[in-house]
């Protein structure tokens, strides 16, 4: 499990260079993946629930059929009150910090500057609609909805015209058909979320984008999935707006040092890796400090559930990677652009400014991942796969458009207008030309 590689060795950059390929793999949304999506997208526009039921009954339940597609309010508020009290209450705080901490970050409508007699300026508004997606596989993922809901609802979006996707457990068998988890169903009515759907994969995408007997169709569609649901999302962008970021696989990279405390980093570790796959990166410039740490995780992984999930991510996925000093190390960290990262340094604060790739980061050994992934504030759906080099993750930015404003008061200046007409007659437009010189005097 979870191998060394010592990066300043031509075999330990090999054996690293190897490790990366595959977490920059994950983000290959073409080839036969693409083939299949396309299809399923074409079904679904054509053939409305059809199309969704032919796709559920193939992956998720052979006698899967439209009745269930939609999930009455009834069956919603049913399950918020089979819910724990405390669940309820530890739910309702995690609400209220991302709807604070999302509310805190939401921008506001710029001060008009003045340049050369025109008074500029910009404009926020939400989208009308989003349907997020929650995933059903392994894990229930009911966080997945605070992280995407309550950005959308934190920039104006109105919680009637948000929908919620999220796939029953697969049939197996004879078995009696699952449903959602009533924690998702039930965070649901906590949120006044409505609409829900009981569908997953590109089949639920396309329902989203194109809107179905079922389904009402939306403006915007956010949130994590597979390799299909994440190809689905890229290939409806423009029929409706996306996230337009990668939320594929869980990742960690945690740099440590010789003053973390071990068993914290541990258990960090293992944590995205139960996430199955989860891939994680351990960067130190001490072998010892590795050593311990590697030994704290074996130590650690029997008392888990998922034993076998986390030790072939740890085996297959991830791996630790000995570096010569902290500057190498900030420069591993910058090239994986990984979904999280942990500054397990003493000084943590100096060393921040010099991240410049990472999904969100988590300062100290004292400050868990999970923090983030379920209560602290900023959203849990984060880029993967590398592509936090030019992505970022889902906040209240993500459901807000850009509008600029322009207005002449007092009209255009002579030289304002010679100008304009100049440049749009140099382009041929002889028309915009005139639209501007008809506005003299």
């Amino acid at each position: 499990m979870f191998p060394v590689f010592d990066v300043n060795t031509a075999q330990g950059k090999a054996g690293y260079d190897a490790v990366l390929k595959r977490l920059k793999g994950t983000t290959n949304l073409s080839g036969d993946a693409a083939k299949a999506v396309i299809e399923v997208l074409a079904d679904v526009e054509h053939h409305g629930d059809t199309g969704v039921v032919k796709y559920m009954q193939k992956w998720t339940d052979p006698n899967f059929d439209a009745a269930r597609i939609k999930v009455a309010e009834s069956e919603l508020e049913a399950a918020y009150n089979t819910m724990d009290s405390e669940i309820k209450a530890a739910l309702q705080a995690s609400i209220n910090h991302v709807m604070a901490y999302q509310k805190h970050c939401c921008p506001k409508d710029l001060d008009t500057i003045e340049i050369d007699g025109a008074e500029l300026g910009m404009r926020f508004t939400p989208v009308d609609s989003v349907g997020c997606y929650v995933p059903g596989g392994m894990a229930v993922l009911f966080s997945t909805l605070i992280m995407t809901a309550v950005p959308a609802m934190a920039a104006g979006v109105p919680v009637e015209n948000i929908s919620v996707v999220s796939p029953p457990p697969t049939r197996i068998g004879d078995e009696e058909a699952g449903d959602i988890s009533p924690l998702v169903l039930g965070t649901c009515w906590m949120l006044g979320i409505k609409q829900v759907y009981r569908i997953g994969g590109a089949q639920a995408i396309a329902a989203l984008a194109y809107g179905t007997e079922s389904v009402d169709k939306v403006e915007m569609i956010v949130g994590p999935g597979n390799m299909y649901v994440q190809l689905a999302k890229a290939m409806v962008n423009g029929v409706t707006g996306t996230d337009n970021g990668f939320y594929g696989p869980s990742e960690i990279v945690t740099i440590a040092d010789d003053t973390a405390r071990v068993a914290c980093v541990a258990a960090d570790l293992i944590a995205q890796a139960e996430h199955n796959p989860g891939k994680c990166f351990l960067v130190a410039w001490d072998q010892k400090v590795i050593d311990k740490i590697v030994a704290e995780v074996k130590a650690q992984l029997s008392k888990r559930k998922r034993v076998e999930a986390i030790d072939r991510a740890l085996e297959t996925e991830s791996c630790a990677v000995l570096v010569k000093d902290l500057d190498q190390a900030i420069g591993y960290a910058n090239e994986i652009a990984c979904e999280h990262l942990n500054l397990a340094i003493s000084n943590a604060d100096s060393v921040l400014p010099r991240i410049r790739h990472a999904g969100e980061i988590f300062i100290g050994d004292q400050t868990p991942v999970a923090a983030g992934d379920y209560y602290a504030g900023p959203s849990h759906t984060l880029p993967t796969g590398t592509t936090a080099r030019f992505s970022s993750g889902i906040s209240s930015f993500t459901f807000l458009k850009r509008t600029g404003t322009v207005c002449y008061k007092n009209g255009m200046s002579e030289q304002t207008i010679k100008n304009i007409a100049m440049l749009a007659e140099a382009e041929g437009l002889d028309g915009h030309a005139d639209s501007v010189r008809v506005r003299r005097g």
